[in-house]
């Protein structure tokens, strides 16, 4: 009897241990295999948003958004040339401004006239290429408007819009974002930074009447201009005015408007 005993212990012992064993192993394998696979979506959903943002862009209806960017862009160089103060500066100090700002008013420009634009997918744009090649594609390639850029761009928009400014608010900030005393090689950049006081002061005292009882309108602003001077040079060109000028630099294009009577 005992060895019988012995044996039937021993067996429905191993038998609840193999089926202790084998609950302990689903129920690890299911948290595993959840994990990994929490993991895996994560990971996945993260490269879709990367790739997403890289996906390169152009304008749906260029037609008539490269109107109204042509329109806004000459309204944006007659603003610079009506100026007194820019138009007596060195004409080598009048093209560093104009090389490092036109950028800027011309967002404002965008956000004063209400501009707004949708873009779709460039044809025949290959995201996987984007993905593999990254960092060695050609720099004609790198340039090319991406979804990533131009939501940034929709950003400032969309902040500049929420101000509600009025065209005087519009005029003075134009002012202290074009007279950049930190732009590099200027001849006068005492001058210029005189110039950026100046305009910053109209700014907050027209804000002061605008806005009596609005302490951050000012800062809110501020945070504004800051965000435009992050908007890229090369997205603006590409977007809007490739279509335009063509394989002509956009410099020699601006520079032909501002100087040339």
């Amino acid at each position: 009897m005992l060895p019988l005993e012995g044996i039937t212990n021993s067996t429905c012992s191993g038998s609840r241990h193999q089926h202790a064993h084998t609950i302990l192993y689903n129920i690890l394998s299911w948290r595993e295999s959840g994990y990994l696979n929490n993991k895996l979506n994560h990971s996945s959903s993260a490269q879709n948003c990367q790739c997403e943002q890289r996906r390169t862009v152009c304008l749906k209806d260029p037609k008539v958004t490269c109107k109204a960017a042509s329109s806004i862009l000459v309204k944006t160089i007659h603003f610079m040339r009506s100026l007194p103060s820019f138009s007596q500066l060195p004409v080598g100090d009048q093209s560093s401004l104009l090389r490092h700002c036109w950028v800027h008013l011309f967002v404002l420009g965008l956000a004063q006239e209400k501009i707004v634009f949708e873009v779709t997918d460039v044809p025949n744009s290959s995201i996987l290429r984007q993905i593999l090649l990254g960092p060695g594609l050609t720099e004609k390639e790198a340039k090319k408007p991406t979804l990533g850029g131009v939501n940034k761009l929709r950003t400032c928009l969309q902040q500049l819009w929420n101000l509600n400014l009025s065209p005087k608010e519009y005029a003075y900030l134009k002012g202290a974002l074009l007279f950049n005393p930190a732009v590099q090689g200027l001849s006068a950049s005492l001058l210029i930074e005189g110039l950026q006081k100046e305009a910053q002061k109209a700014l907050r005292e027209v804000i002061h009447l605008l806005h009596p009882e609005d302490s951050v309108h000012f800062s809110r602003i501020l945070l504004a201009a800051s965000d435009i001077q992050a908007v890229s040079h090369s997205l603006v060109t590409e977007l809007f005015f490739k279509s335009v000028i063509g394989n002509t630099n956009m410099m020699y294009f601006l520079t032909e408007m501002l100087f040339v009577q």
